[in-house]
């Protein structure tokens, strides 16, 4: 028998049974992060920002069931109706919430009660597929693109946890860089003018990653790599956190008021500087990209580096022809290692390591519109007081990245795997950057 076909997001044919493997294989490895942790592990919230591992695996379920299944199975009743309430994220025309700080008190339904809800989803899921239903893929790759953020999500609230224990224990070990040095590090040129900026309308896109149009750039130099813990350990020492001249007046407010000292997870103890990773405590690697940084941070090394951030369209223009490859989730090493230019024509690891803050505000491009119903809500309504971000990081999955993506968040943001990649304006020379460890 011919194998049914249907429409994907971007609007190609793909057969039902590939949609099907496609979601099977997303699934799976949502749930291939909480492997191994306990009932206890998967219900803590260490943070206001993040949330417990158990509401990240139901939440992305009632996503499916919420606006899939709904859809394409008129007149379906939910798994339970108060699963609404428990996991709706932040889609107010839905219904009411949870509040996001409040996430860690919801202890019924427990573990195996999500994980029956997800099996349950599946299965419903599989129903629609079989049945090579067309009112239903555009959303499902939503929602499965939807997924991919949690389970990068799921890892960088995990190691928030596990930080904030006494114990400080490791989620899965993993190799370590092996000594490798990333070398130094140069500012490579492009020419400035007109380029077409946002998605080129190819497979799966955001809907603010468009409309597509024309953005100008001047002459500018991109580094060729992101900034090792070797570079911002000498901007920690030599007094960058106490200078208020090298920071925007907010940062500088943040700084003062949280008494931040040195990124997210460093320590100094008796054995010099350490750092904890998922692995576990160890001790700072020089040549290793820096890694949870805020924006304010980003910007203040910029300035003290005599550089600056770079421009989002600056660094989709040198992203643009590159391939998504890299250290991206599926290695599982969840920490960012040295990054190696395999061609020092062209930056490297502009796609996973660590995201990359811009000086971008997240803001809409020419033209946009959010769409219709509740699923406009994803991105539109967060347009206001967040930074972009651009490229991935070691725990992003391969697939959900592109050049256009726009990752976003506020400027105070530390637990993402969030790094720095120095920009400056064109006129200088090629090759002449701060040298590596």
């Amino acid at each position: 028998m011919r194998a049914a076909r249907v429409r994907s997001a971007a609007g190609e044919r793909v057969s039902a049974e590939e949609l099907a493997a496609r979601y099977r294989s997303v699934r799976r490895a949502t749930e291939r992060i909480a492997e191994g942790l306990s009932a206890e592990d998967c219900a803590a919230q260490s943070m206001p920002e993040a949330s417990p591992i158990r509401w990240h695996l139901a939440h992305t379920s009632w996503f499916f069931e919420t606006f899939v299944l709904a859809r394409a199975l008129p007149g379906s009743k939910p798994f339970d109706p108060a699963y609404g309430y428990l996991f709706n994220s932040y889609y107010n025309s839905v219904g009411e919430r949870v509040p996001r700080p409040e996430r860690g008190r919801i202890t019924r339904p427990g573990l195996e009660e999500i994980r029956a809800y997800r099996r349950h989803v599946d299965a419903r899921i599989a129903e629609v597929l079989a049945q090579a239903r067309t009112a239903a893929p555009a959303e499902l790759e939503l929602g499965l693109q939807h997924e991919q953020q949690h389970q990068e999500l799921m890892l960088t609230d995990l190691k928030n946890l596990l930080w904030s224990s006494p114990l400080r224990p490791a989620y899965r070990p993993f190799a370590g860089a092996d000594g490798r040095n990333g070398g130094p590090c140069a500012f490579l040129p492009y020419a400035g003018g007109l380029h077409w900026v946002g998605h080129s309308g190819e497979g799966f896109a955001y809907d603010n990653e468009g409309p597509r149009h024309r953005a100008f750039t001047a002459p500018f130099e991109l580094a060729s790599r992101p900034v090792t813990n070797g570079e911002y350990l000498e901007f920690v020492e030599t007094g960058g956190y106490r200078d208020p001249m090298l920071w925007l007046s907010d940062g500088w407010d943040w700084v003062v008021a949280e008494r931040i000292e040195v990124p997210l997870y460093w320590e100094k103890g008796e054995r010099g500087r350490r750092v904890f990773t998922l692995a576990g405590e160890r001790e700072l690697d020089l040549a290793e990209p820096v890694v949870h940084v805020s924006f304010y941070e980003a910007d203040a090394f910029a300035r003290w580096a005599g550089a600056r951030l770079p421009r989002e369209e600056e660094w989709e223009l040198a992203a643009h022809e590159l391939p998504v490859e890299g250290q991206l989730a599926e290695s599982e090493v969840f920490h960012p290692l040295p990054v190696r230019a395999a061609d020092p024509a062209r930056p490297a690891a502009m796609f996973g390591t660590v995201w990359e803050w811009t000086m971008s505000p997240y803001v809409a491009y020419p033209g946009y519109r959010a769409g219709p119903g509740a699923l406009g809500e994803y991105n539109g309504k967060f347009m206001c007081n967040r930074m972009v971000l651009r490229g991935g990081s070691c725990a992003s999955p391969a697939s959900h990245l592109r050049a256009s993506y726009r990752n976003f968040f506020l400027p105070t943001a530390r637990w993402q795997f969030s790094g720095i990649r120095l920009a400056r304006d064109g006129s200088g020379g090629n090759g002449d950057a701060m040298k590596g460890p």
